[in-house]
């Protein structure tokens, strides 16, 4: 009678492992995917804020150019009214960053990427896998024991 007991105890405590196993995997394989949606969002709000603030350089970098270029030809002092220039372009991003559309267009930008750059937002090795990191846990986990001894 004990040993019929036992036997079901051990198949059912078996089951039971079995399905814990398939839940933790479950729950790792979902937050691995998650994290690396959340780390794709996070590379595409970057990239799409250094598009933007190439924009703007470009635009300062070109009128600056002309306007250095023209001074340097009059041989006048036209210089002192150059530091308005790059001054009005910093005060002009920072009124579209702070009233205007430009996280809308950020976040336009980053769904685009999103969309249509997927392909860069790639990690290096794919995607983390639960094998992968339980061979690392276990490579730590017995190299922790052996530096033990």
């Amino acid at each position: 009678m004990g040993f019929l007991l036992s036997k079901s105890l051990d198949a059912n405590m078996k089951k039971q492992q079995e399905f814990m196993l398939h839940n933790t995997r479950l729950q790792m394989e979902r937050q691995i995917l998650m994290q690396n949606q959340m780390r794709e969002r996070q590379m595409a709000m970057q990239m799409a804020w250094s598009r933007e603030f190439l924009k703007y350089y470009g635009a300062f970098f070109t009128v600056a150019t002309v306007g250095l270029t023209a001074g340097a030809i009059r041989r006048k002092k036209p210089f002192l009214t150059a530091p308005l220039i790059p001054l009005g372009f910093v005060l002009t991003y920072q009124m579209d960053s702070a009233y205007g559309t430009l996280i809308h267009r950020m976040r336009g930008e980053a769904e685009n990427i999103l969309t249509s750059e997927c392909d860069r937002l790639e990690m290096p090795h794919g995607i983390p896998t639960f094998e992968s990191i339980e061979k690392a846990r276990r490579a730590k986990s017995s190299l922790a024991s052996f530096l033990e001894k």
